[in-house]
C-alpha cells in the first residue's frame, strides 16, 4: 500500500509540473528524455507518418507502402495475428465490381507486429493519437531495428517492402475503363467507370500457342523496367489486333487488362478534334494502362498525310522565291486549317513521338477488320510491334467453347468429330457466331453441339458451291483473256472441272440418302 501511495504522489506531482512548467521546457524535457531512453535501447527506431510536412496535407508514400506490405506480408499469413480492424468502404455496396472483395485488413492501433528480414528481426507498430480539441488522428507507423545492424539493414529491408507492397496494389486495386467525352468547348478529359470485364486468357478461345506466346510476351512486358531503362526504350509496346468481326478483339484486350491489372483507355478518335487534344489526352493517361483505339481504320481519314504536308512544303518554298506574299497567306491558311484535325503525324507522334513518353508502363492497341486499310508508317516495329491475327475458330477453340458454353460431357462425340471435320474441310465461324449457337441452346448440349455441326457442313456446302460457281464461270467464258489463262484453258482445265462437277454429285447424292 505504502508503494502504490508514493507511485499516487508521483503521478499528482507529475500533473501539477504539467500545469505549471511552460510548454516550451516540458518539451525540451521530454526531449531530454527521449534521448536517454535512445542511448540505453539497443534498437534504432523509424518513424513513418501518413502526412508530411507541418501542415500534414501531402501524403506520404512509404505509409501507403508499409501498410499495403503488412497487410499482405504479415498479418494474413500470421500463425497467431495481433488484434486488426476491419473495414468495408461504403463504395463496395452496388458495385458489382467490388461485391465479391473481402474486407480490408489493417493493424489495430497502439499494436505491434514482428517481421524478419535477412536474419533480422523487426518490429512495426502502428500509433493514432488523437490531436487536442479536434476529433483528427495523426496516424504514423514506427519500424524497431537492431541498433548495431540498422544502418545495412534499413535501405534493403525498405526496397523489399516496396516490391512487395507493389505487387500487392497491382492485383487489388481497383480499375477504370475511361472514355474521352467530348466537349463543346474543345476541352480534352476523360470520364470513366469501374472496369468489371469478365475475360479473362483462361475463358479466351484462343490456339494454344498463340495464347502462351501472348503470356509470355505481356509477362515480359510488365517485368522489364529494369530492362527499358538498360536500353533506353520508353517502356510501352504497341500491339495490332486484326481479324472479322466476332472474332474476339475485344474480349482480348480486356483478357489483357485483367492479366496485367491495367486501366483501359478507349480512345474515340472521332471526339478529337486536333493534334493539341490528343497530346493532352495521352498526357492524362495513367501509368499502367491500356490506350485502346478501335477500327483505326475506320475512325478517321488517315491516308494521305505525307503527301499533303510535302506539296504544301513545296508551294511554301516556291511562294518564298517568287516573293507572291497573297499566296504565301493562303497556303498558311490552308495549313493551319489542316492544323484544326487530327492527322497521321499526330497519330504517329501520339504512338511513338517524344510526347509518348510522358508515362511508363503502357500498352497502346489497335483493332481493324481490314489491316490493309491502315497507312503502313502506323504499322512498323516501335509504334505496333505485335500484330496479333484472329481469325474464324479453329478446331481447338471449338472444342474449347462447347465445354465452357454446354459441358464437357457432352455424349454425341460423333458430333463434335463430324463439326471439328468441317473446320478442317474449310468451314468458317468465328468464336462469336459459335458462341452464340451454343448459347441459344446451353441447356441441351446435344442439340448444341448437333446444331453447331449442322451449321458448319452448310458453310462447307456454300463454300463447294461458290467455287463450283467461279468454275462454271471460267468455263463458260470465251474471252481470248481467259481461254489462255493457266489453270483453266484447254482439255486438261476442262476435265478437272468435270472431276468436281462430278465428285459434287456425288457428294449430293449421299446426302439425300440416293
Amino acid at each position: 500500500m505504502e508503494f502504490l501511495s508514493q507511485m499516487w504522489s508521483l503521478l499528482g506531482l507529475l500533473t501539477i509540473l504539467q500545469n505549471v512548467l511552460p510548454t516550451q521546457l516540458l518539451s525540451l524535457l521530454h526531449s531530454l528524455w527521449q534521448s536517454l531512453q535512445d542511448s540505453l535501447t539497443p534498437y534504432s527506431y523509424f518513424d513513418v507518418p501518413e502526412f508530411l510536412g507541418s501542415a500534414a496535407v501531402e501524403p506520404n508514400a512509404l505509409y501507403r507502402h508499409v501498410q499495403l506490405y503488412l497487410h499482405r506480408s504479415l498479418l494474413l499469413s500470421s500463425p497467431s495475428p495481433p488484434r486488426l480492424t476491419l473495414s468495408l468502404p461504403r463504395s463496395v455496396y452496388g458495385n458489382a465490381c467490388a461485391a465479391a472483395a473481402p474486407p480490408s485488413v489493417s493493424l489495430s492501433p497502439n499494436h505491434s507486429v514482428p517481421d524478419a528480414f535477412n536474419g533480422h528481426r523487426a518490429v512495426w507498430t502502428h500509433h493514432a493519437d488523437t490531436l487536442q480539441d479536434s476529433l483528427e488522428e495523426r496516424r504514423s507507423f514506427s519500424l524497431r531495428l537492431p541498433k548495431r545492424h540498422a544502418a545495412a539493414v534499413l535501405p534493403a529491408y525498405l526496397a523489399h517492402l516496396a516490391a512487395a507492397a507493389d505487387s500487392l496494389e497491382r492485383s487489388s486495386r481497383a480499375r477504370r475503363l475511361h472514355t474521352n467525352a467530348a466537349s463543346p468547348r474543345g476541352s480534352a478529359s476523360w470520364s470513366s467507370v469501374p472496369f468489371c470485364h469478365p475475360s479473362t486468357f483462361e475463358t479466351l478461345a484462343l490456339d494454344p500457342d498463340l495464347k502462351a506466346r501472348l503470356l509470355a510476351d505481356l509477362t515480359a512486358f510488365a517485368d522489364g523496367r529494369e530492362f527499358y531503362r538498360r536500353t533506353g526504350r520508353p517502356w510501352k509496346r504497341g500491339y495490332l489486333l486484326h481479324g472479322p468481326p466476332g472474332s474476339g478483339k475485344s474480349s482480348l484486350i480486356a483478357a489483357m487488362a485483367n492479366h496485367l491489372r491495367y486501366d483501359v483507355f478507349d480512345l474515340e478518335l472521332t471526339r478529337v478534334t486536333t493534334n493539341a487534344d490528343l497530346r493532352a489526352l495521352l498526357i492524362q493517361t495513367t501509368n499502367r494502362s491500356l490506350i485502346v483505339i478501335e477500327d483505326i481504320d475506320c475512325s478517321l481519314h488517315l491516308t494521305g498525310d505525307r503527301g499533303l504536308a510535302s506539296t504544301r512544303r513545296h508551294k511554301r518554298r516556291r511562294a518564298a522565291a517568287s516573293d507572291d506574299s497573297s499566296d504565301s497567306d493562303d497556303d498558311v491558311m490552308g495549313a493551319d486549317n489542316h492544323r484544326g484535325k487530327v492527322t497521321l503525324s499526330g497519330l504517329l507522334n501520339f504512338t511513338d513521338g517524344l510526347w509518348s513518353c510522358c508515362g511508363e508502363e503502357r500498352i497502346i492497341v489497335f483493332t481493324t477488320n481490314h489491316v490493309d486499310g491502315i497507312d503502313p508508317a502506323l504499322l512498323r516495329p516501335g509504334r505496333m510491334d505485335v500484330h496479333v491475327r484472329l481469325g474464324p475458330c479453329g478446331a481447338h477453340a471449338m472444342r474449347e467453347l462447347v465445354e465452357r458454353y454446354v459441358g464437357a460431357g457432352v455424349g454425341d462425340q460423333d458430333m463434335l468429330d463430324a463439326a471439328e471435320g468441317c473446320i478442317r474441310d474449310g468451314a468458317e465461324m468465328t468464336p462469336a457466331e459459335v458462341g452464340e449457337v451454343l448459347l441459344r441452346n446451353r441447356d441441351e448440349p446435344e442439340t448444341a453441339v448437333t446444331e453447331l455441326a449442322a451449321e458448319l457442313k452448310a458453310r462447307v456446302n456454300a463454300a463447294d458451291d461458290l467455287q463450283w460457281e467461279d468454275s462454271a464461270a471460267e468455263l463458260s467464258d470465251e474471252s481470248p483473256t481467259k481461254k489462255g489463262r493457266k489453270g483453266f484453258g484447254g482439255w486438261e482445265g476442262k476435265v478437272r472441272i468435270l472431276g468436281r462437277l462430278r465428285s459434287l454429285t456425288k457428294s449430293d447424292s449421299g446426302r439425300r440418302g440416293v
